[in-house]
């Protein structure tokens, strides 16, 4: 079966690409066809999201494996696309690069027979340019979330140390490095 994915950049332009791969490739592979899609260089490292409907991101699989325990945690390379993905879950995220967290919003699309003399992955329509630089997120928190009452809290609650800034007082000794 090949799956037929739109992978979209998170920009307020509309860029995105129409990804064709077969259904029994892994992520690692579908991480491959959209670096190769967005013209990236593929030497960052990228992460998929699974995610609900409302594409509210779950559960990491990494390129490699960051885990305390070698080979505990299960990456792009474990996953064959048909396991995560179906007809009943079609929305995964994708981010690459995490220091400029270019993100894209994968969904399938179609599942089709694989056409004869084509070889895959494929991309199969691009639309719109790549930005230079990453667009910028915007992390907001709710505008009243930082407020408080001058009665919540008392300013001597702030300094750790309290009036005492003798360091000798907790054991420390000046040249301790």
């Amino acid at each position: 079966m090949i799956y037929k994915f739109r992978v979209i950049l998170d920009t307020e332009e509309d860029v995105f690409r129409d990804i064709a791969i077969a259904s029994d490739d892994s992520l690692e592979d579908l991480h491959n066809a959209i670096v190769n899609a967005f013209g990236f260089d593929g030497s960052e490292l990228a992460s998929f999201y699974t995610c609900d409907e409302s594409w509210n991101q779950e559960d990491e699989i990494s390129l490699f494996d960051g885990g305390d325990v070698p080979g505990e945690q299960k990456i792009m390379s474990d996953y064959a696309l048909s396991e995560l993905l179906n007809e009943d879950q079609t929305k995964i995220i994708y981010v690459y690069d995490f220091m400029n967290m270019w993100t894209f919003f994968v969904e399938l699309a179609a599942m089709e027979e694989p056409q004869p003399g084509e070889s895959y992955p494929s991309t199969l329509f691009a639309h719109g340019e790549m930005p230079a630089d990453a667009p910028e997120k915007e992390f907001g928190t709710d505008e009243n979330e930082f407020d408080f009452d001058d009665d919540d809290y008392d300013e001597d609650d702030l300094d750790a140390f309290g009036d005492n800034e003798n360091f000798e007082d907790f054991g420390f000794e000046e040249n301790w490095n």
